[in-house]
């Protein structure tokens, strides 16, 4: 039994450092602020689910499971409030779509 818990563990560590590596990339090659913040919310919300999953199954039922679970749900709840504020700032301080800007582009001529 335990090592069908290393197994899972470990494919969960393995598959959130993906997603986190592969959010990373996206962040840096997309081409406009909200596709990076998309890139980048996406990879707060499912790396630290899966990273943080596999590290409480290595803890095992102790208070370190506890922990590592209320550090979860304060990384659930800040990460999409932080995106939708940061959006909100963008769109405020009068930074606009990508898709917005062409098209207002194409309303000009």
């Amino acid at each position: 039994m335990e090592t069908v818990i290393d197994i899972v563990s470990w494919l969960l560590l393995t598959s959130g450092g993906f997603f986190v590596l592969v959010g990373g990339v996206g962040a840096l090659r997309m081409p406009n602020l909200y596709t990076r913040m998309h890139a980048a919310s996406v990879t707060d919300s499912i790396g630290p689910i899966l990273v943080i999953g596999g590290l409480i199954l290595q803890a095992g039922m102790t208070l370190v499971s506890i922990k590592l679970a209320a550090i979860l749900v304060f990384l659930l709840l800040t990460g999409p409030t932080a995106s939708n504020a940061l959006a909100s700032a963008a769109m405020l301080s009068g930074h606009r779509p990508g898709l917005a800007q062409k098209m207002s582009a194409e309303d000009e001529s």
